[in-house]
């Protein structure tokens, strides 16, 4: 898989809504291949932000996440996810749907 070459800087890319996202989401894309369909973004929710409308959630690609600050609490398995915690989803995982009480970074990394 080929990507960017980028040494280290701070990410000062645009704080985008992802298409298909509800209120209250946006990522920063960290770093795209369009061509392989990795992708790496810094995504965060707004404090109060509930995916629950949208239901549990799968994909058709492998998708890693790290919580870098906030928390996630997962509806389904009635559990809370903590800044530090890490998932790694193979795909068509089923996972959420989720809330945020208080607001939460996340470094996601999806590839097929």
């Amino acid at each position: 898989m080929s990507g960017p070459e980028l040494e280290f800087h701070r990410p000062d890319g645009p704080w985008r809504a992802p298409a298909g996202a509800g209120p209250g989401v946006e990522e920063c894309v960290l770093a795209e291949d369009p061509a392989s369909g990795r992708r790496t973004a810094l995504v965060r929710w707004a404090p109060g932000t509930d995916t629950s409308a949208a239901g549990v959630a799968r994909h058709d690609v492998w998708e890693e996440v790290y919580l870098v600050e906030g928390a996630l609490y997962d509806r389904t398995l009635d559990r809370t996810f903590t800044a530090g915690m890490y998932a790694c989803r193979p795909p068509g995982m089923p996972h959420g749907p989720w809330t945020s009480p208080d607001g939460v970074t996340m470094l996601v990394i999806t590839y097929p």
